[in-house]
C-alpha cells in the first residue's frame, strides 16, 4: 500500500509565491494543509482554487505554533513542509514516492537559495530537513527558525535521516525584491532576539541570531555573536561549517581583516576543502595589497574538489568568482594576455557572469581592434537572443565603440526594445554622424516617460555637436523650462553656452551627477574628433571642479590620444594633490607616449615612492628602462659596429 503525503505549509499574503509553489508539487502529495496568518489579498482563494484545506490561525510571534496546527490537521503517513516561496524543481516531484519506501524517519532535500535582484541573480546551495514521518510526538520547537530534527532524534534515539536524493528546492525568499517586500529583516530579529532573550544557552538559536545581525549589515554583534555559537557547537554539526564562514564574513565586512584571517585559518583546519573560505581569504588579502598571497589563495579555491551541500557553498568561489578574481591581478600585473586567459574561464564557467565578458571587451579593445574583437567575441558567444543583443550591443556601448554597438542594437525586433535601449540607438547614431536618423528615434520618447529628459538632452547634443547655436539655444530654454536638478540645469545651461567665445553665466559648480554628464559629454566630442568643442564645455566648468576631477578629464583627453590637454589636466591634478600616485603615473604614461622615456621614468618613481605596494607601477617602469636599455644598445651598435660588446649585448637583449 503506498505511503500517503501531506504537504504542510503557513502562509500569510503570498498570492504570487504561493502560486508558483503549489503548481511545483500537483499530482505528487495527497493532501495540502495552509494555516494562514492573516492573509488580506488572495492568498486564501489561491490555496482553495489548489484544493488546499485552509486553516485561520492567529499569529503569535511563534513560528512553531502556526506550523505545529499544520501538523495536528495532517492525516498523511508522511509530512512535507515547504515555505510559500519555495518550488519543487522539475524531475523533483515523482522521486518523493521513491525516497519514502525505506525505513528512514525523515530526509535532508538539497535546497539552491537564489540570492539578489533581476540580472544579478546569485544561487548558493545548502540542505534543509523537509521531509519526515507524521506521528504524534514529532512537533516543532523554536519560534523562529524552528526545528524538529532534534525533537524526533529526542523522541526516537534510533532514528535515521537521510539526503533525498534527486530532490532539490528552489528558494525565492533572499531575493532583494522580496526581503523588501516582507521586510524579514526586522521581523525576524525582533522574534529570535525575544527568544534568544529567554534562552541564552540555546547555541542553535545564537548561531541564527547572529546571520540576521549580519544580514542587517550589524557586522561586529554578527561576530561577536557567531563567535560564541561556534565555542559551544560540536565541530561535527551540520551547520558548522557555514557558522565558520559566516565569522570570517562578519569580520571581513566590519573591516577587521586580521581577524576574518583567523576565522578562515581556524575553519580550513577542520575543512581544508572548504573552496569559500580560501576564495575569502583571497579577498581579504586584496583588501590588504598582498597581491602574491592573493594569488595563492585564489588558485587553491580553484583547486578544491565538488563541494557539498551542507558547506552552503557561495556560486563560483571555486570557479568563475575565483577565476575573475585570478584575471584581475594578472592586469594588475600588466599581463593581459594572461588576464584574458582567465576572464574566458570565468565566463565559460558561467555564461551569465556579465562583469568577466566586461572585462574580455575591455582587455580586446573594440574601438582600435574591431574585427578581432568581433571575431572573437562571435566564438566565445551566442548573441541570438534580443536579450544577448542588448547585452553585448551595452558592453560595446560601454567601451566606445558605438558602430559595433549599434550593430547588435539594431538587430533587437521594436517590440523588444524599451526607451532606455531605443536612446542609446539614437546615440550610437548621433557617434557616427547619423542627425536626422537619431532625432527620429529621440522624438519617439514623449514627455512624462523617465527617460524623456535622457532623451531630450541627447536631442540638444545632435545639433551641439553640429555647432547650430540657434537650435540648441531654443531646445536648452525649452527644456530648462521643464523644471530640472540643479545639477542637468547647469549642464544644460553650459551647453548653450559653450557655443558662444563669451562666457555669459557663471562657472558651473556641479555634484556628482553633473560632472557624470559632462565626462560623458566630453567623451563623445572626441569620438567625433571636435577637441575644441569639448574644451569649449570645460571652460565653463568652475575651477575647483575643474581641479577636482582633473585627473579624470586628464584619462579621458589620453584615451583619445590628445596628450598635450590630458598632460594641462594632469598638472592641474597635481597642483590639487602633489602627492597623487594616480596623476604621477598619468603624468609618466603620457610622457612614455609621447616618447620622453628619461622625464616618464622620473614620474613613475615618483609613483612608487607615493605607493610601493602597486605592481603595475614596477611593471610600468621595468618594460621602460628594457625598452630605452634596446634603444641605448641599438645606438651603440650602430655608432661602434666594430666593437663586440655592444654586438653582444644586443644580441643577448634579442635573445630574450
Amino acid at each position: 500500500m503506498s505511503k500517503k503525503i501531506s504537504l504542510c505549509m503557513i502562509v500569510k499574503n503570498e498570492e504570487i509565491n504561493l502560486t508558483r509553489c503549489l503548481a511545483s508539487i500537483k499530482g505528487f502529495v495527497d493532501e495540502i494543509i495552509i494555516v494562514d496568518t492573516g492573509s488580506t489579498d488572495l492568498t486564501i482563494k489561491v490555496a482553495e482554487d489548489n484544493g488546499a484545506v485552509v486553516i485561520p490561525f492567529l499569529w503569535q510571534d511563534d513560528f512553531s505554533a502556526a506550523r505545529n496546527a499544520s501538523l495536528e490537521a495532517a492525516s498523511g503517513d508522511w509530512i512535507l513542509f515547504l515555505d510559500a516561496d519555495e518550488a519543487l524543481e522539475p524531475e523533483s516531484g515523482q522521486i518523493l514516492r521513491q525516497v519514502i519506501a525505506g525505513e528512514e524517519e525523515g530526509f535532508f532535500i538539497k535546497i539552491i537559495n537564489l540570492i539578489g535582484s533581476e540580472g544579478s541573480i546569485e544561487s548558493s546551495p545548502d540542505l534543509v530537513f523537509r521531509l519526515f514521518r507524521n506521528k504524534p510526538d514529532y512537533r516543532f520547537r523554536g519560534a523562529i527558525h524552528e526545528q524538529i530534527v532534534d525533537v524526533i532524534l529526542e523522541k526516537n534515539g534510533q532514528a535515521r535521516f537521510q539526503i533525498a536524493e534527486g530532490i532539490v528546492l528552489r528558494h525565492y525568499g533572499y531575493l532583494n525584491q522580496q526581503i523588501l517586500e516582507k521586510n524579514k529583516k526586522v521581523r525576524n530579529l525582533t522574534i529570535i532576539k525575544k527568544e534568544l532573550d529567554s534562552n541564552p544557552d540555546n547555541h542553535m538559536l545564537r548561531y541564527h541570531y547572529g546571520i540576521e545581525l549580519y544580514r542587517a549589515d550589524r557586522f561586529t554583534e554578527a561576530a561577536e555573536e557567531l563567535t560564541k555559537a561556534a565555542n559551544n557547537t560540536d565541530p561535527k554539526t551540520v551547520y558548522y561549517p557555514k557558522l565558520l564562514r559566516y565569522i570570517a564574513l562578519a569580520h571581513y565586512s566590519a573591516q577587521k581583516y586580521d581577524w576574518a584571517l583567523e576565522a578562515i585559518t581556524l575553519g580550513l583546519q577542520f575543512f581544508p576543502d572548504y573552496a569559500d573560505l580560501y576564495y575569502y581569504g583571497g579577498l581579504i588579502q586584496l583588501e590588504q595589497q598582498n597581491y602574491a598571497a592573493a594569488y595563492q589563495w585564489f588558485h587553491q579555491a580553484l583547486a578544491m574538489p565538488e563541494q557539498p551541500a551542507y558547506y552552503a557553498p557561495f556560486s563560483g568561489s571555486r570557479g568563475f568568482r575565483a577565476y575573475y578574481q585570478v584575471g584581475l591581478l594578472a592586469e594588475a600585473f600588466g599581463n593581459e594576455e594572461e588576464a584574458l586567459r582567465f576572464y574566458l574561464l570565468s565566463i565559460q564557467d558561467n555564461a551569465e557572469f556579465t562583469i568577466a565578458l566586461y572585462a574580455i571587451v575591455r582587455i580586446l579593445d573594440p574601438r582600435s581592434n574591431p574585427e578581432y574583437t568581433r571575431e572573437t567575441m562571435e566564438k566565445l558567444c551566442d548573441f541570438c537572443t534580443p536579450e544577448a543583443q542588448r547585452l553585448i550591443g551595452t558592453i560595446y556601448f560601454t567601451e566606445g565603440a558605438y558602430s559595433m554597438a549599434y550593430e547588435y542594437l539594431e538587430k533587437i525586433e521594436p517590440s523588444s526594445l524599451d526607451d532606455y535601449t531605443s536612446i542609446l540607438k539614437a546615440i550610437c547614431l548621433i557617434q557616427q554622424k547619423r542627425t536626422i536618423e537619431a532625432i527620429r528615434i529621440l522624438d519617439t520618447i514623449p514627455p512624462g516617460q523617465p527617460h524623456f529628459p535622457l532623451a531630450m538632452l541627447n536631442k540638444i547634443l545632435c545639433f551641439w555637436f553640429e555647432n547650430n547655436r540657434t537650435k540648441v539655444r531654443a531646445l536648452c530654454e525649452e527644456f530648462l523650462s521643464m523644471g530640472l536638478s540643479p545639477d542637468t540645469g547647469a549642464v544644460v545651461t553650459m551647453l548653450k553656452d559653450s557655443l558662444y567665445k563669451r562666457i555669459s553665466n557663471a562657472p558651473a559648480i556641479l555634484q556628482t551627477e553633473g560632472i557624470a554628464l559632462i565626462k560623458d559629454i566630453v567623451l563623445r566630442s572626441l569620438d567625433l574628433k571636435n577637441v575644441p568643442l569639448a574644451e569649449s564645455l570645460l571652460a565653463r566648468l568652475d575651477k575647483h571642479c575643474q581641479q577636482e576631477h582633473a585627473l579624470d578629464f586628464a584619462r579621458i583627453f589620453s584615451h583619445y590620444q590628445e596628450f598635450d590637454i590630458s598632460l594641462t589636466f594632469t598638472e592641474i591634478a597635481l597642483e590639487g594633490n602633489a602627492e597623487s600616485a594616480g596623476a604621477w603615473y598619468q603624468m609618466a604614461e603620457i610622457l612614455t607616449k609621447q616618447n620622453r622615456p628619461e622625464e616618464a621614468c622620473l614620474c613613475y618613481r615618483r609613483t612608487l615612492s607615493i605607493e610601493p605596494r602597486q605592481p603595475q607601477y614596477y611593471v610600468k617602469l621595468i618594460r621602460l628602462y628594457q625598452a630605452m636599455r634596446q634603444d641605448l644598445l641599438t645606438e651603440a651598435a650602430l655608432r661602434y659596429p666594430n666593437m663586440p660588446i655592444f654586438n653582444e649585448l644586443l644580441g643577448e637583449e634579442k635573445s630574450k
